[in-house]
């Protein structure tokens, strides 16, 4: 007897310390999925969606069950050996430790390894975007990489959960986007320049749009390039594309001072562009009819109350005419195609492949009220700026 105590003891915590590995691998998958699905905020209400709610909740009437039966080992053997080992095997555990749980179908395991691989991949995009100023400053190095990333994103390899199908027939499109990563000029993004590349009738006279494309960047290289955005609504486009300028960049050329920076003084404004939307290619993307094109929010005194007047470029008015008068000139309709689509990122892919990922910021359909932006060319921030830090005048 004195022999046996020491050995079934020893049984015993064998057998607890099992079953509180098992326990915790059935509460490490299910967590996984539970956070994978929320960063998913439940994209669409399909199968896989219902599949995974159901999972879980056999998973959490497993693990509630051991759960009931480790409280009743641990209360004769003690947990500290089993507590320590469940400690660090958590800081280790991933996707791939999962493989060994027999608990898990070939199916099951697929799905939550598809889900992780599609939250890397994203991650990894997001990362290079940023520190690549939307794509501006990518090498080619890096705009290869991330070409890589995005055809994944785009691929079948993902689980349908990850991505909407019809996506501009889908309400999940409809909101304000703002663009995180370009690989081509950022204003390219506005279907003012995609009806422009829509003209182009051969190869040759896209090369040369693309360099125009470039040289025009080139020229604006004093400029500041802000936000991107495309704002949907079910028929609509409107792209604002905000930037500014430094209004004084070089005072000795107006001074007698031997100085050449600039003042603190910059222009601002949003090149605002507009075009009806229809769905083709059964929702997989948009045919653009150019409309209008204006400038918002200048902050330029009295270009201000011109532009706020009402004086807009009517493209579409144009193409019109050109049309009546110019027997071998359209309206152009360029395609602009959504390859990828969830509630947070959209990809999409003009006529020529160039790729613009967006980031979904709000589910507002209306274009951006710039009402509020001051016409004073900056002045007025700049003298309360030196009033709080130097005068520090009372007002």
């Amino acid at each position: 007897m004195k022999l046996l105590t020491p050995i079934t003891l020893l049984l015993l915590k064998l057998i607890a310390h099992e079953k509180h590995v098992m326990s915790f691998t059935i509460s490490t998958a299910t967590k996984q999925f539970t956070s994978l699905k929320s960063s998913e905020n439940d994209t669409s209400s399909n199968g896989s969606t219902d599949y995974l709610n159901g999972l879980e909740t056999e998973w959490q009437r497993d693990e509630d069950t051991n759960d009931d039966n480790e409280n009743s080992d641990e209360d004769n053997i003690g947990t500290s050996y089993s507590s320590e080992y469940l400690d660090d095997l958590k800081t280790d555990w991933d996707a791939d430790d999962a493989k060994d749980d027999e608990s898990l179908t070939q199916d099951e395991m697929s799905l939550l390894i598809n889900k992780e691989d599609y939250i890397n991949t994203l991650q990894s995009l997001l990362i290079t975007a940023s520190s690549t100023d939307r794509g501006q400053f990518a090498s080619t190095e890096q705009k290869a990489a991330m070409e890589e990333l995005i055809t994944k994103l785009e691929s079948s390899s993902f689980t349908s959960s990850a991505t909407i199908s019809n996506p501009t027939e889908s309400s999940f499109i409809l909101g304000t986007w703002e663009l995180l990563y370009s690989s081509t000029q950022l204003f390219r993004s506005s279907p003012f320049f995609m009806a422009g590349r829509a003209v182009c009738q051969t190869q040759e006279e896209a090369e040369r749009y693309d360099w125009f494309c470039d040289m025009h960047r080139a020229a604006l290289a004093i400029s500041e390039i802000g936000k991107v955005r495309q704002i949907i609504s079910s028929n609509r486009m409107i792209s604002e594309f905000e930037v500014s300028v430094g209004s004084v960049p070089f005072i000795s050329d107006f001074t007698p001072f031997r100085y050449s920076g600039g003042l603190p003084f910059t222009i601002n404004g949003a090149i605002v562009s507009s075009a009806d939307i229809t769905s083709v290619d059964d929702g997989h993307a948009w045919e653009l009819f150019m409309d209008t094109v204006e400038i918002k929010g200048s902050n330029v005194p009295l270009l201000r109350r011109v532009l706020d007047q009402g004086l807009k470029l009517q493209s579409r008015s144009l193409g019109s005419f050109l049309e009546s008068n110019v027997p071998s000139y359209s309206n152009p309709k360029p395609v602009f195609r959504t390859t990828f689509l969830n509630d947070k990122i959209r990809i999409s892919r003009d006529q020529d492949g160039k790729v613009f990922v967006y980031g979904k910021v709000s589910e507002n359909t209306e274009p951006t009220d710039y009402k509020g932006v001051d016409a004073d060319l900056g002045l007025l921030g700049l003298l309360e700026g030196l009033n709080d830090n130097f005068l520090k005048f009372s007002i």
